[in-house]
């Protein structure tokens, strides 16, 4: 009984060891230290609490990525700088992203003159696919074309296998939010709100 009772606390001190493992694994980052002891790319730690954001203090820079829209036509992140920006991973397959993506229409209807810049990023998936999704859902902002994730993993220790996600970056180009699952447009409202009363 004593021998049996031991067995089970081993395993059960094991299975705290693996599980704390894996929760490190995921909230750890390659992040690049600049030599003065600030990160300069973006770490993923955990979901931010939707309709709020990072502290401005614990924000890092978003990288620079190079892509294509769905059109084809080349993009380069750097056309985003100085805006407010909503990028959010979709693909045509994710249920919650047809109910989501509508919400941010109505969103990017109302801001888009506010200096915020909305960017979809369609991850595996198939172009004419993403094209009809978009068309169908009254999506008019653009969207990468990104089948294999690589915008994603531009993102250093970004989980790149939840989709829906969103990021929202300052007007400094700084990660300030990053949703994991579908957010409402009052959530998604609520925060750019916080972001264009800062002074950036």
């Amino acid at each position: 009984m004593a021998a049996g009772t031991l067995t089970r606390r081993n395993l059960l001190a094991a299975g705290v060891v693996t599980v704390s493992a894996a929760l490190l694994g995921c909230s750890s980052s390659s992040a690049t230290d600049t030599g003065d002891g600030e990160s300069r790319e973006f770490d993923f730690t955990e979901a931010t609490p939707p309709g709020q954001l990072i502290p401005t203090a614990a924000r890092r820079a978003a990288p620079s990525f190079t892509s294509e829209y769905l059109d084809g036509a080349a993009f380069d992140s750097a056309s985003l700088a100085g805006d407010v920006v909503v990028i959010n991973f979709w693909g045509s397959w994710c249920a919650p992203c047809r109910i989501e993506i509508p919400e941010f229409q109505l969103v990017y209807t109302d801001v888009a003159d506010a200096g915020v810049h909305f960017l979809g990023v369609d991850v595996k998936d198939q172009r004419q696919l993403a094209q009809s999704f978009v068309d169908d859902v009254g999506a008019t902002y653009p969207s990468l074309f990104d089948p294999r994730g690589e915008v994603a993993l531009a993102f250093r220790g970004f989980p790149t296998n939840v989709v829906p996600t969103t990021i929202l970056l300052d007007r400094s180009g700084r990660v300030a939010g990053t949703y994991i699952a579908a957010i409402s447009q009052e959530e998604l409202r609520a925060a750019l709100d916080q972001l264009l009363a800062e002074d950036g």
